[in-house]
């Protein structure tokens, strides 16, 4: 039997020099903290019409995937294994707007290189590889 890993998508939205961070609420994870833009992968699902879904459902703009740039990708060990895709849009059509108050307190734009403290962990430090250049990396496996 084969190990069968989880994969979501994470969209890092910028603006200038400013990313879009969602707070966390109900959801039972990591939930005060910052973080992008995501979601998982349906079955049958192809990363990028993933992200393309994601962005119109979380925050209610429209994606195309010729648009979206791979940035990064996490292997992650945490409650489950999976693969975590990150991926930049060079442009979206629609006003971000918060689309799923009940799992989202907030929608802010803050400077990327002032990420704050609160912020879910793999998702900075996946910010933090994304501003140095490192496309892959893992967590949680020490």
């Amino acid at each position: 039997m084969h190990h069968q890993v989880n994969c979501s998508v994470h969209l890092f939205l910028i603006k200038e020099d400013n990313i879009l961070l969602l707070k966390r609420c109900n959801t039972g994870y990591e939930d005060g903290k910052y973080s992008v833009v995501t979601g998982y992968l349906n079955p049958g699902e192809e990363i990028k019409a993933a992200m393309v879904r994601e962005a119109r459902e979380v925050v209610g703009i429209k994606l195309i995937p010729e648009d979206l740039d791979f940035v990064g990708i996490l292997h992650r060990h945490d409650v489950e294994d999976r693969v975590d895709f990150f991926l930049t849009a060079a442009g979206w059509q629609g006003k971000v707007t918060n689309r799923e108050p009940e799992t989202c307190d907030e929608l802010k734009w803050v400077p990327i290189f002032q990420l704050p403290d609160n912020m879910v962990p793999f998702v900075k430090k996946a910010i933090l590889n994304f501003r140095n250049g490192i496309l892959y990396d893992s967590y949680g496996w020490d």
